[in-house]
């Protein structure tokens, strides 16, 4: 679904991404951790066009996306969940909501019932202005409208972050909720154990570059990449 191949990201004069290569296959969740500062922001950015990559290819759906304004990305089929949620605060829910709409056809995808279904605070708080909202109930505003455009893979940077622990359980409930949708996933998270409970497969990033990847269950046992990498032990 997803691919980067040898992606190298600059701001200005600073290198950032040193050769990242990774791939989300159709319908997977995969899971890129590392420290704050390495480089997870700037892929999901390169990705969607935000900070395009000087050399490199980012091929989505068989075709090299890498050179296309992040408005035509999107309408390709990648939903943008950002870091620090972004929604439109002066706009209600709804309109927060609708303003994204993509339609798949009659009953096919996700559409504005679906969506509140799946997120019944939301339907609870529509016509509610988003400056208004909680920060989880902003978080799920913000999942909610990028499931509005219907994409066919999801990006999502740091969805649990400032959250408090009942509410990323929440998030985390969510998100392996659209997992089972069959959603491909690429999930930027810092709370390490949320990002492997729910992927399928993991990759570290470091100063720029990819230096470990594996199925979830073995980076679980590895304490050494986890207190290196990731500054965590079990």
């Amino acid at each position: 679904m997803l691919e980067l191949k040898d992606i190298h990201t600059y701001y200005g004069d600073s290198y950032i991404l040193q050769g990242v290569s990774l791939k989300v296959n159709e319908g997977s969740v995969v899971a890129l951790l590392g420290r704050n500062g390495m480089g997870k922001t700037t892929t999901i950015r390169s990705i969607i066009g935000l900070a395009p990559p000087r050399r490199g290819e980012i091929i989505f759906k068989g075709k090299n996306v890498a050179e296309l304004p992040p408005y035509a990305i999107a309408r390709r089929g990648i939903g943008l969940v950002p870091q620090g949620r972004e929604i439109f605060p002066s706009l209600s829910v709804r309109q927060n909501l609708t303003m994204a709409a993509r339609s798949k056809g009659a009953d096919k995808g996700w559409t504005l019932d679906n969506i509140y279904t799946r997120f019944p605070i939301l339907k609870e708080r529509a016509e509610t202005r988003g400056t208004l909202l909680s920060g989880g109930e902003q978080q799920m505003l913000c999942i909610a409208r990028a499931l509005m455009t219907n994409p066919d893979s999801l990006l999502l940077d740091e969805p649990s972050e400032g959250l408090a622990p009942i509410v990323v359980q929440e998030v985390g409930r969510i998100i392996g909720e659209i997992k089972k949708s069959g959603l491909s996933i690429l999930l930027v998270e810092q709370n390490v154990s949320m990002a492997l409970a729910l992927a399928d497969y993991a990759y570290i990033i470091s100063k720029g570059q990819i230096v470990y990847e594996s199925a979830p269950d073995i980076l679980k046992a590895n304490e050494e990449i986890k207190l290196e990498f990731l500054g965590i032990t079990t």
